[in-house]
């Protein structure tokens, strides 16, 4: 057996016995995990845990476990005439999965996400490949009016996958699944004295 083969078998049984048994079902999403090598997106000492159910830490980031993308995309439910802005945790996994997807999206870091975005249309739709504590002023504005918004969004240390939207009042979330994910750091609150 070849290590192409191993890995499209890894990539089988991620699906069947990862996503399908946690109610990740969407034919969308099945196909496109199913064709995007995780392997590709993770340093090669690192490629035989790629389809392990749990992140991989990378040099400024992480890939998060495959059950985190699959909920996350399945929630988002990307349309073919959006434009999608993703923040990157290090991997591109999350890009690759759905650039196909989409009409047009935009990639960004996390720092990137900190500094004033382009003047013009938002997008209609955010995608933030980590839990963060809360969602940036400078990134919300980047986003159009009743964009939506999916997340891993951190409170009191636990991780959880959330769904938003965009409005004039700011951004609110809701988290929807508790799960365990990589934080990203550039995304905490400040810290300050309270009592």
């Amino acid at each position: 057996m070849t290590e192409t083969d191993t890995f499209a078998r890894a990539r089988r049984a991620m699906i069947e016995s990862q996503l399908r048994t946690s109610g990740v079902n969407a034919e969308f999403v099945l196909k496109r995990m199913s064709v995007v090598p995780r392997e590709k997106h993770v340093p090669a000492t690192k490629q035989s845990a790629a389809y392990m159910d749990r992140a991989i830490r990378l040099d400024g980031g992480a890939l998060a476990s495959p059950l985190v993308h699959g909920m996350m995309l399945q929630e988002a439910e990307p349309q073919a005439d959006e434009h999608v802005l993703i923040v990157d945790n290090g991997s591109g996994y999350l890009p690759e999965l759905v650039g196909p997807l989409v009409a047009e999206m935009t990639v960004i870091s996390p720092e990137d996400a900190l500094k004033s975005g382009r003047k013009g249309k938002g997008a209609s739709l955010l995608l933030i490949d980590g839990a963060v504590e809360e969602v940036p002023t400078k990134l919300a504005n980047r986003l159009a009016e009743g964009a939506r918004i999916v997340t891993g969004l951190t409170t009191n240390g636990v991780t959880r996958i959330a769904v938003g939207r965009k409005s004039d009042s700011g951004v609110s979330l809701l988290p929807v699944h508790d799960i365990g994910m990589p934080q990203i750091a550039a995304f905490d609150k400040p810290k300050g004295w309270s009592f």
